[in-house]
């Protein structure tokens, strides 16, 4: 029941967004256009529900849609100089993600869960990790509403795989208005760091269900 009402509700409030949302956009685009060289919207192969391979949308925030990856730690720096001056804005603001309504719509994503990562992580990925792919990946999550960028790897898997086993439409609705609350406010002010102590209960609790 969770996930046919959860998959109307992000496939209705996606379109609507992709409507209401589409003269922004195209600004948006616009903008991106004169403010450095390249296409404004570009397209990158994700993980998603089960280990299944998508593109993913996205506005382009960099000079070049080529940049290298830091495995330990996959979350762009704003001081990073591969940043265009308006990406860094559209970054903060999360705006370069929404072209990832249309993900939603088609159902490879859903406007929550765990962010979906480059393919090569999954090689990195411990057992328990994996357990996030259990679910479509999202827009924001709860990884997003706890501090994110200031969060270690182990860490963001820790609340990806929180959420994939406390699935309810409560927790959905709580972390889409924690989600405003991190735009306006900016990310540290969520920022709740994960003992070692619940990351080792959260492994054992999954050796636990494979015993």
């Amino acid at each position: 029941m969770y996930k046919a009402v959860k998959r109307v509700f992000d496939t209705v409030l996606a379109a609507l967004g992709l409507v209401i949302l589409f003269l922004p956009l195209l600004v948006v685009g616009l903008l991106i256009r004169m403010d450095s060289k390249g296409k404004a919207l570009f397209k990158q192969r994700r993980t998603g529900l089960n280990g299944k391979e998508f593109y993913v949308y996205k506005f382009r925030t960099m000079k070049t849609t080529d940049v290298p990856f830091d495995i330990d730690n996959p979350v762009i720096e704003d001081s990073n100089a591969e940043l265009t001056r308006i990406g860094r804005g559209l970054r903060k603001l999360k705006i370069d993600e929404f072209p990832q309504l249309i993900n939603v719509v088609r159902g490879e994503m859903s406007l929550i869960g765990p962010r979906p990562f480059l393919p090569v992580y999954l090689a990195q990925y411990e057992e328990w990790e994996k357990e996030r792919l259990t679910v479509r990946p999202g827009m924001t999550g709860l990884a997003q509403v706890k501090g994110n960028g200031y969060l270690t790897s182990e860490e963001r898997s820790y609340y990806d795989v929180y959420y994939a086993r406390h699935l309810s439409m409560f927790s959905d609705i709580a972390i889409l208005f924690k989600t405003v609350g991190v735009l306006l406010l900016g990310e540290r002010r969520f920022f709740s760091p994960v003992s070692r102590a619940d990351i080792e209960k959260l492994k054992s609790e999954k050796s636990d269900k494979r015993a």
